[in-house]
């Protein structure tokens, strides 16, 4: 595949649609390394992941899903939400938690981190679409009680999850953008 084709493949593969193969340690170990090559402004490369598998995974489902439970008053609780919370991690091969490590001397802007950490998501996403691997970024209000279940370095913060895992190919894997043009001016 080239470029072109693994950018318009990229999709968001629900945990849901995973069919429970594992993903291998080799393409985990590839997905990250090809996140470590983001641009970074001062090269503060402030992205930092947190790979979860097996009883890990089941960790976290079990953490956000009591945490929900806590945050959520019972006009709002919703049993469907709380069961397809566990039900993500479950179903996930492998989830990364998707961190920043904000650059102690704070020598730029907080917003270029985080985008740069966004890179770093991209090239993930890039790498498992050209693997035909699913993945899914979440960035649920629960990443904000992330520091009760990490161990985080100071100035490191949870936004969001990357769920991985195989799927059966359907072909509804489809998206659409609209025309360019419409997004662009063209000035001289």
């Amino acid at each position: 595949m080239d470029i072109d084709q693994i950018i318009r493949n990229r999709r968001s593969i629900f945990p849901r649609q995973y069919n429970g193969k594992p993903v291998s340690k080799t393409i985990i170990k590839k997905i990250l390394e090809n996140a470590n090559w983001a641009p970074t402004h001062r090269l503060t490369q402030p992205w930092r992941f947190k790979v979860m598998q097996g009883e890990a995974k089941n960790r976290l489902g079990t953490f956000l899903s009591n945490t929900y439970t806590d945050i959520t008053s019972d006009d709002d609780f919703s049993p469907f939400k709380y069961e397809k919370i566990l039900n993500n991690c479950k179903s996930s091969s492998v989830i990364i938690a998707i961190c920043m490590q904000r650059d102690p001397k704070e020598r730029i802007p907080e917003w270029e981190e985080v985008a740069a950490t966004a890179m770093a998501v991209q090239n993930m996403w890039l790498t498992c679409s050209a693997h035909e691997i699913g993945c899914y970024w979440s960035s649920p209000k629960l990443i904000e009680y992330m520091g009760d279940f990490f161990d985080f370095e100071e100035g490191e913060r949870c936004l969001g999850f990357f769920y991985l895992g195989n799927y059966d190919k359907s072909g509804e894997e489809v998206s659409k953008r609209d025309a360019i043009d419409s997004k662009v001016e063209w000035m001289e």
